[in-house]
């Protein structure tokens, strides 16, 4: 890279830690590390939770595959979670919204140990924290991927500059510091991805009539929604995979309903981030699909977005692109270290360390900084090694699409009044053979079909819960009144009655 691609790319780095820094002002307890107080605007939310939602590996895995398939990946990948989030508007975020203003709890298992039991809440949250070491190792991979073809830096100190750099802001400024961060980067990827457009729709020699021309030069096939393993079954798994893992599963995500101040507010959220799953993608897939026309017989097709940057934009726009694959990546992760950080702060510690359950505020904020920093740094170790995981790919759809069913359907439907009386018997089945449904796949059978995979957990865990719920109901009025406290109110932005028991995250937590 030339020096002011460096000027660029460090430029970037200051900023997101400028930004933590003055975001640690904001920070007065556990509420604000987590929540952001419930204080944040609907807008910043839903950028927030947009950007959240997925990380370099567009650039990397997705991008492989658009250069491989064609539009495919955006039909499976990214449709789904517009769906999802929209379905999600309307459904889950005025509740996890409700969830914190009526219970103000700060991270979103804390409700399970009530609506449920502890050791529900306890198998939830200790498989989530696990598997959200190999969903953000594999963030951390993809960056180092792209920062070894743009500066010849080595895997491992790719994994580690951008891990410390996470680190830092994101434990300093909590939650507003990854919203605003968000923001920012949301700006700078913009301005790079519509550079990185700009220039292949010149290079295709049509301008912008080449959104429309190029269909017929791509290779046979890659103009299809749905082909090579990518089939209408494997669409439908994912489909129903990504409603439950983009309105709570993925733990981040519902913090930026929680930290929303009305139900209102959430809905809105919510919808901005769905439209702009459907429009952002879209830009950002555009340069690899049409590489297989301008730049045929790649021979590692993961590099295919790094090698058009390389050969396309000059210089300052190429380290502009490279900040901008970077903001994805610490968008998730950073918001992702948060979520795991307030459910081990508030659902794990306390229910294994009895004197951890009344915390003063400020030894509560630290042991949640210091659980952030634990999880980057683990997460960072497993980046390393991610090929002997699968690689990138293989972590993002193979281990972690398969394994968010289990784990986020008893936490989602245990929301809805339809399944109030679904108690601890039905979600920890659940949870159990789904987990137990992904393992027989994957290394007993041996499997390497991504659709048994994905569905069979799934499909388990959803018919068990059914099932179990059905066949041995346990109601509980303290269930009936958290639910009856999350549903609609009359005034959606005025609290909803009648009142409820706190639900803590287990017995003797205090704020």
């Amino acid at each position: 890279m030339a020096p002011l691609d460096w000027a660029a790319l460090g430029g970037y780095f200051l900023v997101m830690l400028l930004i933590g820094l003055w975001s640690h002002r904001r920070i007065g307890n556990v509420s604000d590390y987590f929540t952001g107080g419930g204080r944040m605007p609907w807008w910043l939310s839903g950028i927030s939770h947009h950007m959240s939602g997925y990380s370099a590996a567009v650039f990397v895995a997705y991008a492989a595959l658009a250069y491989s398939y064609g539009i495919t990946v955006y039909v499976w990948a990214f449709l789904p979670l517009a769906f999802g989030t929209a379905v999600g508007a309307w459904l889950f975020a005025p509740r996890w919204q409700r969830l914190r203003k009526r219970y103000a709890v700060a991270s979103p298992l804390e409700y399970l140990a009530k609506r449920y039991d502890v050791p529900t809440q306890q198998a939830l949250a200790w498989s989530g924290a696990l598997l959200k070491v190999f969903d953000v190792a594999a963030k951390w991979a993809s960056v180092a991927v792209l920062l070894n073809v743009f500066t010849g830096m080595s895997m491992t100190t790719g994994i580690l500059i951008t891990g410390i750099v996470t680190l830092l802001y994101c434990t300093v400024g909590g939650l507003w510091a990854d919203a605003l961060t968000d923001f920012g980067q949301f700006i700078i990827q913009g301005a790079a991805a519509l550079a990185m457009l700009w220039v292949v729709l010149d290079r295709l020699g049509d301008g912008l009539a080449g959104l429309g021309t190029i269909w017929h030069k791509l290779p046979e096939g890659h103009g299809q929604p749905l082909v090579g393993p990518y089939t209408a079954t494997f669409l439908g798994a994912y489909v129903v995979v990504k409603l439950f893992e983009y309105n709570g599963g993925m733990w981040n995500l519902a913090q930026r309903y929680m930290a929303t101040d009305s139900p209102k507010a959430a809905r809105r959220s919510a919808g901005l981030s769905a439209l702009l799953y459907v429009i952002w993608p879209a830009v950002l897939l555009f340069p690899p699909v049409a590489a297989a026309v301008l730049l045929p017989g790649i021979a590692d097709p993961e590099k295919v977005y790094a090698l058009m940057a390389e050969s396309y934009l000059p210089a300052g726009l190429v380290g502009l692109t490279l900040a901008g694959m970077f903001s994805h990546t610490m968008a998730m992760a950073s918001s992702d270290a948060n979520a795991v950080s307030a459910v081990v702060t508030r659902d794990i510690i306390p229910a294994v360390v009895r004197r951890a359950r009344g915390l003063s505020p400020a030894t509560g904020l630290l042991v949640a900084r210091v659980c952030t920093v634990v999880f980057i740094s683990v997460s960072m170790i497993v980046a390393i090694e991610a090929d002997h995981f699968g690689g990138v790919l293989g972590i993002i759809v193979g281990l972690v699409a398969a394994v968010m069913g289990p784990i986020s359907i008893p936490m989602l439907l245990g929301l809805l009044p339809a399944f109030r009386r679904f108690g601890p018997r039905a979600a920890l089945s659940s949870w159990a053979l789904g987990l137990l449904g992904y393992l027989l796949v994957t290394f007993v059978l041996d499997s390497t079909d991504q659709t048994l995979v994905i569905v069979t957990p799934l499909v388990t865990s959803l018919v068990v819960y059914i099932v179990v719920g059905l066949i041995s109901p346990e109601p509980d009025d303290t269930a009936d009144a958290i639910v009856a406290a999350l549903s609609p109110a009359p005034d959606e932005d005025g609290e909803p009655a009648p009142a409820a028991p706190r639900p803590a995250a287990a017995p003797g937590v205090t704020d």
